[in-house]
């Protein structure tokens, strides 16, 4: 998702639009950060909270939801189309998430909740999208980004996992047994 991000970002900027480069960008790394935050916070804590189906709020969902919900933004320029686009998204890979065991369905819900809400803040960040934007250059732009970067996988969530349990010890914020948990 990072590549395709920065390569629409790019996009938006070299069409002139800066307001919706700027909206753009502003939201994903809101929505990514939120996603972080909720992942330190769940997976050090979770048994603080009486949550036991909620470790990790999928990052995935969230980011699926918010991009699809931004090409939306620029592409369909109606507000319910846009939602109704970034909802499909968060069901399409939360529903695969599940499917493999990677999520529990609540974690799923907040990742795609987390999405939604980005989706929602860009159609009013982003303002009117200017006649003169490409929508085709953008769409290929997005394409070959995904088909030159399919397959990438960062490993994060090893990282995130081992800082929240670090945190979580550092900070004597939640209750971490000998094993981090």
């Amino acid at each position: 998702m990072l590549p395709l991000v920065v390569a629409i970002g790019v996009a938006l900027l070299m069409q002139g639009w800066r307001r919706g480069a700027a909206a753009w960008a502003l939201v994903v790394i809101a929505t990514f950060a939120a996603i972080l935050a909720l992942k330190l916070v769940f997976l050090a804590c979770w048994h603080d909270f009486g949550t036991p189906d909620i470790h990790t709020p999928s990052g995935h969902v969230a980011a699926a939801t918010i991009v699809a919900g931004g090409l939306a933004t620029f592409l369909l320029r109606r507000r319910a189309v846009v939602l109704a686009c970034a909802a499909l998204a968060a069901l399409v890979i939360g529903a695969t998430r599940l499917a493999i065991g990677a999520h529990s369905l609540p974690e799923v819900a907040v990742g795609a909740m987390v999405g939604l809400a980005g989706a929602f803040a860009l159609t009013l960040l982003a303002g009117p999208v200017p006649a003169t934007l490409n929508v085709r250059r953008i769409v290929l732009i997005a394409v070959v980004t995904m088909v030159v970067f399919h397959g990438l996988h960062l490993p994060a969530e090893a990282h995130i996992r081992a800082t929240a349990f670090r945190l979580a010890k550092t900070l004597a914020v939640c209750e971490v047994d000998e094993r981090g948990r």
